[in-house]
């Protein structure tokens, strides 16, 4: 006769749940870890980038030179974040660090189109767009990854971080005429503009993404505005009427 006080369940299936929680609480608090660091190599290099508000255009090379030794910094915490994460399943992890990601991208796009990351075959010239690419080469990460599961840039991080550079390009478009740099604005307007163009050659289905991509026009917006007051003031050259009908 079977013994009524035996156990129908094994006690080694908790012991193994256990075990395994214990192993996530690790992985966590190591990706945890390393998040912050980079929260705190980002914060620095968007600190730094913060200074090209108040800074003639003249010093922007030697301000870029510091915001590449900011991103160098971010890049070799990525290097460790790359290594811990590609053990693990991509998905599973990736909420914890996809802000921060597409933060450091953020500031990579920014100082790249200030003139940073040049190379031989790209010049240092202002309103340069790094590529996805680019931006995963210079952290040594590959980017859009779907063909296996490890750790990468995607695509709408990158997408994301576009509509924040509209945003900062905005303000320095603002403090560009305080400085007395009425060219900058120009050069802001005709990237901007592009690139809202380039947003809506989109088929985005992210809510959030296409939310974003959205509201790139009134960036767009913003710094028309200025380079109309510049336009009205005459302080900016128009285009002549011969220019306007060889673009015609």
């Amino acid at each position: 006769m079977a013994n009524p006080q035996s156990s129908l369940l094994d006690p080694a299936i908790f012991t193994h749940l256990e075990s395994k929680l214990e192993e996530e609480t690790q992985v966590r608090d190591a990706l945890t870890q390393l998040i912050q660091r980079l929260d705190r190599a980002v914060s620095a290099a968007q600190g730094l980038l913060s200074r090209v508000h108040s800074t003639p255009r003249a010093n922007y090379p030697a301000l870029v030179s510091q915001v590449e030794a900011a991103v160098k910094e971010e890049s070799s915490i990525v290097a460790e974040l790359n290594e811990v994460a590609s053990k693990h399943p991509y998905y599973k992890y990736n909420s914890k660090w996809s802000r921060t990601i597409q933060n450091a991208i953020g500031t990579t796009i920014y100082c790249g189109w200030l003139g940073g990351f040049a190379s031989p075959e790209t010049s240092e010239s202002l309103g340069r767009l790094l590529t996805l690419e680019e931006v995963g080469s210079i952290f040594s990460v590959p980017t859009n990854v779907k063909d296996r599961d490890v750790f990468h840039f995607t695509i709408e991080e990158y997408l994301l971080s576009l509509t924040e550079l509209t945003q900062e390009l905005g303000r320095l478009a603002t403090n560009a005429v305080t400085l007395g740099d009425f060219e900058l604005p120009m050069t802001i307007s005709a990237f901007v503009k592009d690139l809202f163009a380039g947003f809506q050659l989109l088929n985005l289905k992210n809510d959030i993404l296409r939310k974003r991509a959205d509201a790139v026009k009134y960036d767009v917006k913003r710094v028309e505005d200025i380079v109309y007051d510049l336009s009205l003031r005459g302080l900016v050259q128009r285009p002549t009427a011969d220019a306007e009908m060889k673009s015609t």
